[in-house]
């Protein structure tokens, strides 16, 4: 998995376009049903610990700015053996595209950033 691009309607994951929020998994791409980081909850994590081979680190992009998650869906991860990176989605995006080029099991949660910060397809940021 390789996130080329991302814009304010979501992402060029392998090439293909996804639109909104997205998870990306070891060998897939799904729509991720969040509108902003407050509507991701123990549940909407689930197909991240339910997959195997297990999912070392999920890394999560809140859209523009770094949010916090709910102290209790960061200790449900974490007692499930996964571990959690909540960083902005740009810097998201980059650390997913890192840790996936090490040969790490990495899955990532993207809310697309809603300001003018793009990435290109040629790896430069825009704003």
């Amino acid at each position: 998995m390789y996130i080329n691009s991302y814009n304010s309607h979501g992402f060029t994951v392998n090439g293909n376009r996804v639109f909104g929020p997205c998870a990306l998994l070891p060998y897939s791409v799904v729509q991720w049903n969040v509108g902003s980081h407050q509507d991701i909850t123990e549940e909407s994590f689930s197909l991240f610990w339910m997959l195997e081979p297990r999912i070392e680190i999920v890394v999560v992009g809140t859209g523009d700015r770094t949010e916090q998650l709910q102290p209790q869906v960061l200790r449900a991860m974490r007692q499930r053996g996964v571990a959690v990176e909540v960083q902005d989605t740009p810097n998201a995006c980059a650390t997913f595209n890192f840790l996936c080029h090490e040969g790490r099991v990495t899955g990532a949660a993207l809310i697309p950033p809603t300001g003018r910060t793009s990435l290109t397809s040629l790896g430069q940021a825009t704003e």
